[in-house]
């Protein structure tokens, strides 16, 4: 295994100032496959990156919880051209129980990235299914998987917030909507249709409430109720506003 660096690089995603934490958790198994020093060198990366690290019992190496989504990682140290199988197997197996796979690759020299490419095809991966990721290093692996469990994360947040401007968006328009049909009942201001809004809901049950279920459920007047059930009910009366 290469030294461990003096110091740790912080992720840094350069289309986006968002700071995110989040938690990974690590196969007890794995662990105890690697050096000690190792282990030392992701703690202190993960610490730099507000990361909270944790020792379970999972199947894939790492799982990283980021921005509302979970990243499951194969994390391949010790590349062996003589037993392969195994890697790919497991990466089939468990491409199956998580929609977000990775599997990073430690390849430090030519003849290992030979093997590796070799090995791809002659077991028929599917390409990106999962995504397999070389590196060159067991550092600038484990670098590679934060930022990429990292950049997934932000990538989630801001869908999940245009998601909500969209929701939002919506919502306003429907109201817009709404307001503008219940106003151009004679007598009924923007107050009395967000009232009717809140207390008894939408156009379609506010034309079959009657004056009785107007009147308890809001502060209008008997008027103003009687001239809304008209209004629902009498073509004559109905017919007569012009609703834009």
């Amino acid at each position: 295994m290469a030294d461990s660096r003096s110091t740790y690089t912080q992720v840094q995603n350069p289309s986006s100032t968002v700071k995110m934490s989040g938690v990974c958790m690590m196969s007890n198994t794995w662990r105890d496959e690697q050096h000690p020093s190792f282990i030392n060198f992701i703690s202190s990366f993960l610490t730099a990156n507000s990361f909270r690290l944790n020792f379970v019992p999972i199947a894939p190496d790492f799982i990283f919880n980021c921005g509302g989504l979970s990243v499951a990682f194969i994390f391949v140290t010790k590349w062996d051209s003589h037993n392969v199988a195994p890697v790919f197997g497991r990466a089939k197996k468990l491409k199956g129980m998580f929609a977000n796979l990775y599997v990073v690759v430690t390849l430090p020299t030519r003849e290992q990235n030979d093997s590796f490419v070799h090995a791809y095809f002659e077991y028929a991966m599917e390409l990106g299914r999962p995504p397999f990721v070389p590196v060159q290093d067991l550092e600038m692996g484990f670098e590679k998987i934060v930022k990429i469990a990292h950049s997934c994360g932000v990538c989630k947040q801001h869908e999940a917030k245009s998601k909500f401007k969209n929701e939002r968006k919506q919502s306003v328009q429907g109201m817009d909507n709404f307001l503008r049909v219940v106003t151009s009942i004679p007598g009924i201001d923007n107050h009395d249709a967000n009232t009717l809004n809140q207390a008894i809901g939408s156009i379609e049950a506010i034309g079959k409430a009657s004056k009785e279920d107007i009147l308890e459920s809001t502060d209008l007047s008997a008027d103003k109720a009687e001239t809304i059930t008209r209004f629902f009910r009498d073509p004559k009366f109905y017919l007569s506003p012009k609703i834009i």
